[in-house]
């Protein structure tokens, strides 16, 4: 391109105008970017507010027996015991006589029942047990979640054989 009456091409206008084209694209660029990476980041930050990406604090309670037990009901407090409405439908009736509750599955140290409970088939009852960390009795705080192994020794009522059973619990303390 010349300018009127040059015989000079006009290389610096088209220069300008070309880097000013290229800097206003490279703006749009950046601007459409960083508020889609904010947007990202504030959903980001409600979600982390909200809890969605802490595991414990969302892991669901759970109480699981082995066949013929079932946890009606359970919740622990802040110096470890736990408290568990167990419901037996076994065959036969049977008499609890000790329980124990541990972080640790190799070693649930149980504590015997005196008296004894008996249970007719279809009844429930509920137990209060100390939990341990390893060989430590367990206490936390409110909220904190107690992951571990319950045993349950009973006799059948019908037979006199003694028999035990294990399960697992995910607790969150109470108060």
């Amino acid at each position: 391109m010349y300018e009127k009456g040059s015989s000079q091409p006009s290389v610096g206008r088209d220069v300008t105008f070309m880097s000013q084209a290229k800097l206003q694209s490279a703006m749009e660029y950046l601007m459409t970017y960083s508020w889609a990476i904010l947007i990202l980041a504030i959903i980001g930050a409600a979600l982390f507010a909200l809890g969605v990406f802490n595991p414990a604090g969302s892991a669901s309670q759970t109480c699981e027996l082995e066949a013929g037990f079932s946890c009606i009901n359970y919740y622990m407090v802040q110096n470890g015991m736990l408290y568990i409405n167990i419901l037996q439908t076994t065959a036969t009736p049977i008499n609890i006589t000790a329980m124990g509750c541990n972080s640790n599955s190799t070693y649930i140290p149980v504590n015997t029942i005196t008296p004894q409970v008996y249970m007719p088939i279809g009844t429930n009852s509920t137990f209060g047990v100390q939990c341990y960390q390893y060989k430590t009795a367990f206490s936390g705080r409110v909220n904190q979640p107690f992951i571990g192994y319950v045993a349950v020794n009973y006799t059948d009522v019908s037979t006199g054989f003694p028999n035990q059973i294990y399960g697992t619990i995910n607790v969150k303390i109470a108060r």
